[in-house]
């Protein structure tokens, strides 16, 4: 039988992630840019590794993140095109930046960012820089789980419908109100998230200039995503697997709905351990891995 060890998340994230904690550099952007121009970048990179931008001065020094909450926030408090392009990002950054070392244990990142509500992390890495950590990478930790735990043991959670008439107002409205980044349209599979929502918003700065108030974009014309459904009670690491390999990762089993969100909270569980040759073994003389 494979060695364990009891719990996953009482691994550092180094040991977790190996040589991949620091595989992937975060995307920064000046201070003194506009709004819009991070609307247009997170278009790109929520849902992914990267998940915020990272806000940093003149000197290249952090001063904290933007992502899809800050940026739907301050279209809700105001929601005209001006505001976007003459408002630094500094204004509306998420200023306690979340750096944590590669000896913090996963479990403690995780209770971190359950307090917080937000699922990223920095940590620096070989080029003096600095590599994102976000729920989307917690699926990598999550392919390699031992466990028998599958998608009818993941917490049900009331999953949040939209109508199809809904005003852009109405969409966010549910989305701060309930604390989640995605949201169903009712009888379908299909859902919007906060990455869709700023993708249309960057379409209509450019190409719908008599758009004044961005909250009146009715829902109907912003493209939607797709659940995907599965069948079969799959276990944590297939679900992650699968997840891994989408764009949007969202997956609904019967009545569960599964996202990075959820794997990343399941993995405090003490039910999930890991093989030890899977964790990266290291020179006692000079600290490097050894495969």
């Amino acid at each position: 039988m494979e060695p364990m060890i009891d719990s996953i998340s009482e691994l550092t994230l180094e040991e977790v992630f190996a040589d991949r904690l620091t595989n992937t550099p975060c995307v920064y952007l000046n201070n003194d840019r506009e709004v819009w121009v991070a609307t247009e970048m997170c278009v790109q990179y929520l849902e992914s590794d990267v998940d915020s931008i990272v806000i940093r001065d003149a000197e290249f020094k952090p001063l904290g993140i933007v992502g899809g909450y800050d940026l739907l926030d301050s279209i809700r408090k105001n929601p005209t095109r001006d505001f976007q392009y003459d408002t630094k990002v500094e204004q509306i950054m998420f200023k306690e930046l979340p750096v944590v070392e590669k000896e913090t244990k996963l479990k403690d990142l995780i209770e971190k960012w359950k307090e917080s509500r937000r699922a990223f992390a920095i940590t620096s890495n070989q080029f003096k820089g600095y590599s994102p950590i976000s729920a989307r990478k917690m699926l990598e930790v999550g392919i390699k789980c031992k466990t028998e735990l599958t998608a009818s043991s993941l917490p049900k959670k009331k999953v949040i419908t939209f109508q199809p008439d809904d005003s852009l107002k109405t969409v966010l409205d549910l989305m701060f109100e309930h604390n989640t980044r995605k949201l169903l349209l009712e009888y379908s599979n299909q859902f919007i998230s906060d990455r869709l929502i700023l993708g249309e918003i960057s379409r209509v700065l450019k190409f719908q200039p008599d758009v004044e108030n961005l909250l009146e974009i009715p829902v109907s014309q912003i493209e939607l995503g797709e659940v995907k459904v599965i069948k079969d009670d799959l276990t944590l690491n297939r679900l992650c697997s699968i997840m891994y390999k989408m764009d949007h990762p969202y997956i609904f089993y019967k009545d569960i709905a599964i996202s990075p969100w959820d794997v990343t909270v399941t993995l405090l569980s003490e039910k999930i351990g890991v093989g030890k040759e899977t964790t990266q073994r290291k020179c006692p003389h000079c600290g490097k891995g050894i495969d």
